[in-house]
């Protein structure tokens, strides 16, 4: 059926598909008309708390809160009622709740939260790290939700559990329960998927202590997920249409098919992803996952930085001015860092080093360092590790970076990005690519023809900066990396 068709059967009310965007920070809910155009949309913030070295907490229950709080302020922008619902969420976090009443039993453990380091050294070994890999793709690092998953289920007690990715909350809650499922590319962050079958691997769920019975039913991105129940801001029945991962939402949205384009995604943390069809092939440093999966997965090679717009807020509050426009300006008011390097290992490094030991450092500083240069070198730091990362995949074929996400509106980040990877970067003109590539998915359920990529194309960078000059910046980086990685004496 084309959309001409379906806007002619709707008559003055346009069609729409209500798009939820379950970010670390906000949750986000947009009205998503069959061209691709926003006609309305809602947010509230979510609030995460710290509460030692190394923990990331969210509560699940203040998330939910969020989403619907989201979801009524779009709803009261547009007219009609949604054809269906998707989701775009952050992957690795974990809730653990009571299949009963739907009540998170304990703090959703971020995708950041590191506490279980100590568990997944205690389970490292050649021998595992290789199984690990060779199976889910993913090296053994607490930034996965298997660690977390034993984590909560040793804690919440022996009763009746239900636990699964930010995904599976949601869907349960909109559902009344009814559904317990969890979107394939959201299971393959898990490190408990098997890439090869597409299932649950019984051998992962016995390392990490994980009872395969009790976890959800791994199903398409466009799947048939249930529909809203019980709910006071939607009626009974609208159906949920399309699931992804936040990352692979914007890898989707941006219309990436081939290894020649990829994108990254500037947010709390950055993912670099680059999709490669059937291959799902191991690389060094780098993730394999399943980026969606339809009528055949669409597999990808994906880098994974836990601290880039992290970094950026941590960088302004230091230097006393308002993150965005204003740590911008700060940084454009010297041509260069001067020699200084921040590197943001807050709670250690990921993607390519996964060394979560490396502490952060600011290194190069001199009598005539400025404020400036401290928040040229927060931005830098951004741009290197999104450098490591594509440097990393190792793909000759990548022509083009596309970036999405709030520290695009940068124009001096988007610039040195092109600089320090010597490729052009595109930025999105859409803010809200991840939910506009989760809804594109329940397009393809809805039976809705896509609307062209190249409507969401916004400013290019290319690079302007000469070899020997990258070099020597790659140079500065990499000393810096060295010192943050330095074991102690």
């Amino acid at each position: 059926m084309s959309n001409a068709a379906l806007w002619t059967q709707a008559g003055k009310v346009t069609p729409y598909v209500l798009a939820l965007d379950e970010g670390t920070t906000n949750a986000k809910a947009f009205a998503v008309a069959p061209d691709g155009s926003i006609l309305s949309s809602g947010s509230a913030p979510v609030a995460v708390s710290y509460p030692r070295p190394g923990w990331v907490e969210q509560d699940a229950e203040a998330v939910w809160a969020a989403q619907c709080a989201a979801i009524r302020e779009c709803l009261d922008g547009v007219e009609g009622v949604p054809a269906g619902i998707t989701i775009s969420n952050q992957r690795e976090s974990v809730v653990a709740w009571d299949p009963a009443t739907g009540e998170a039993l304990a703090p959703m453990l971020g995708w950041q939260d590191s506490r279980t380091a100590e568990f997944c050294d205690w389970l490292r070994s050649p021998e595992r790290e290789f199984a690990v890999a060779a199976t889910t793709g993913l090296s053994l690092d607490p930034m996965f939700s298997a660690p977390k998953m034993r984590y909560l289920l040793d804690r919440v007690g022996s009763g009746p559990v239900r636990i699964g990715t930010v995904d599976s909350w949601l869907m349960g809650r909109l559902t009344g329960q009814a559904a317990y499922v969890i979107e394939a590319g959201n299971a393959s962050r898990t490190l408990l998927l098997d890439l090869a079958t597409l299932d649950w691997s019984p051998a992962m769920c016995e390392l990490f202590g994980v009872d395969r019975s009790g976890l959800p039913d791994v199903v398409p991105s466009n799947a048939d997920f249930g529909t809203t129940t019980g709910l006071d801001f939607l009626p009974d029945g609208v159906p949920i249409v399309g699931v992804l991962g936040d990352s692979h939402a914007a890898l989707f949205g941006h219309g990436c098919r081939t290894t020649a384009e990829g994108k990254a995604t500037y947010g709390t943390g950055s993912s670099v992803m680059i999709p490669s069809g059937a291959d799902r092939s191991i690389r060094t440093g780098v993730s394999t996952t399943l980026a969606w999966l339809t009528d055949a997965p669409m597999y990808g090679h994906e880098g994974n930085i836990v601290a880039s717009g992290t970094a950026m807020d941590w960088a302004a509050r230091l230097l006393g001015v308002k993150p965005g426009r204003e740590l911008d300006e700060l940084a454009a008011t010297v041509p260069d860092s001067g020699g200084v390097s921040l590197v943001p290992a807050f709670t250690g490094l990921g993607a390519p080093w996964w060394d979560r030991q490396a502490v952060g450092i600011i290194s190069g500083l001199t009598a005539g360092t400025s404020r400036g240069h401290v928040a040229r070198a927060a931005l830098e730091a951004v741009a290197h590790q999104i450098a490591d990362v594509v440097e990393a995949l190792d793909t000759s074929d990548l022509q083009v970076l596309h970036a999405d996400g709030g520290a695009t509106a940068s124009r001096l980040l988007m610039q040195t990005q092109a600089d320090l990877l010597g490729r052009d970067v595109v930025v999105s003109a859409n803010a809200e690519v991840s939910a506009l590539g989760a809804a594109l998915m329940g397009f393809t359920r809805l039976g809705w023809e896509l609307p062209a990529t190249s409507q969401q194309e916004g400013r290019h960078y290319r690079p302007a900066l000469d070899n020997d000059a990258r070099a020597a910046a790659r140079d500065q980086w990499r000393g810096a990396l060295a010192r943050s990685r330095a074991t102690p004496a």
